[in-house]
């Protein structure tokens, strides 16, 4: 795994949390001239916990080069327990669910993967792309702070609410599907509980101690894009959704003003017909995101890893690249598109609590159930793209 191919090209990236730095990482070592370009001002530290499932997840990381600084750096995972409004158990959700096979917190795995880039790519920071403007040759990008610049190949790495799928491709609405739920993280004091604790009722999940967060929320609600942006609105938004819920939820919704980092946002997935347009590719939750879907991270590296391989054996033909990645990658990224984790999570009767609650318990007793949970990550045989052949 060594050699470089003969192949060049300068190469933006919008997006420098997990899929982007990635796509950087083997673009690069394959001879691109690559650009990052984020709009936050740093990295961002913390997060909630992503994880990675099964044998080609495994592969990836491998492949990147950074198994072992996850391994080392992993939160690990612990069973969680479904509760009433006493407290009282009702099942248990087992850790394999939740935490997957290898856990670790977003902001620690994007610091893994910006440092093994950041000395052969350049990243910009606090700055974002403005327009795109395709031409026979390349695409003529402007910024909203930095100079104009022309670029072979662009890829829009920068999440399910994408500028470059938005200047590319058109407005969100028509590309983004609202899946009947929000969520929301809240890094508050953990003195309501550091145990994962989850609490339900009919239409809203509230939880403690988990893997996403101190405090973490899902509940039922129409598409509400008047609360994008204004943490004061989201929080304003979810006090009113959990109006008179029982258990901790009262003292949890009173910590959101002081809470050290609050987000918020629709369960919504992608659906876009191709991913790319021209000289302009679309990774990661942009293409195929779909919240909470169980294995989104681990896709975007698989995706990430598929589309600089393909551009790579392409030798420069950008076209036949990107149709060859999504041939690949969509067949794989379609099982996490599936799953519905607002549903699963927060269902709207109480038949369908005790429905859910009676999923854990024979998963909590019955091994093979559990590894239903990674099959979806596993529907794909990984290319080796430098071993010539």
């Amino acid at each position: 795994m060594h050699g470089r191919a003969m192949t060049s090209g300068t190469v933006l990236v919008s997006g420098a949390s997990i899929a982007g730095p990635a796509i950087a990482h083997w673009l690069q070592r394959y001879g691109f001239d690559v650009t990052v370009v984020e709009k936050a001002p740093t990295l961002r530290p913390g997060g909630q916990a992503v994880d990675f499932k099964g044998p080609v997840h495994r592969a990836v990381l491998e492949r990147t080069g950074i198994l072992e600084q996850v391994r080392a750096a992993q939160t690990g995972g612990d069973d969680g327990t479904i509760v009433d409004a006493h407290g009282r158990r009702l099942a248990v959700v087992p850790k394999e669910f939740s935490a997957g096979e290898l856990e670790i917190a977003r902001g620690d795995l994007a610091a893994i993967l910006h440092d093994l880039t950041r000395r052969t790519c350049d990243y910009v920071f606090d700055d974002s792309i403005a327009s795109l403007t395709e031409t026979p040759d390349g695409v003529e990008v402007t910024f909203e702070r930095g100079e104009a610049r022309r670029f072979d190949l662009v890829v829009g790495a920068d999440g399910i609410h994408s500028n470059v799928r938005r200047l590319a491709f058109g407005p969100e609405d028509g590309l983004v599907q609202h899946r009947g739920y929000y969520y929301a993280l809240a890094d508050v004091e953990e003195s309501l509980g550091a145990d994962f604790e989850m609490y339900g009722e009919p239409g809203r999940m509230a939880a403690t101690g988990g893997p996403k967060a101190p405090a973490f929320f899902v509940f039922a609600s129409p598409p509400r894009p008047e609360a994008r942006g204004d943490v004061t609105a989201q929080q304003a938004l979810l006090t009113q959704a959990y109006a008179g819920a029982g258990w901790k939820v009262p003292q949890l919704l009173a910590q959101l003003p002081a809470a050290r980092e609050f987000y918020l946002d629709a369960i919504c997935r992608a659906r876009v017909d191709r991913w790319s347009s021209g000289r302009v590719v679309l990774l990661g939750d942009a293409a195929y995101g779909n919240t909470l879907g169980g294995y989104g991270t681990g896709l975007a590296l698989v995706g990430a890893y598929v589309l600089a391989g393909e551009l790579r054996r392409a030798g420069g033909d950008h076209a036949a690249a990107f149709d060859r990645y999504e041939q690949v990658v969509r067949r794989y990224a379609k099982g996490s598109g599936e799953v519905n984790a607002g549903r699963l999570l927060a269902p709207r009767t109480r038949a369908g609590m005790r429905a859910r609650n009676a999923m854990f318990t024979v998963a909590a007793l019955t091994t093979p159930l559990l590894r239903l949970t990674e099959r979806g990550a596993t529907r794909i045989d990984l290319p080796d793209y430098e071993t010539p052949g």
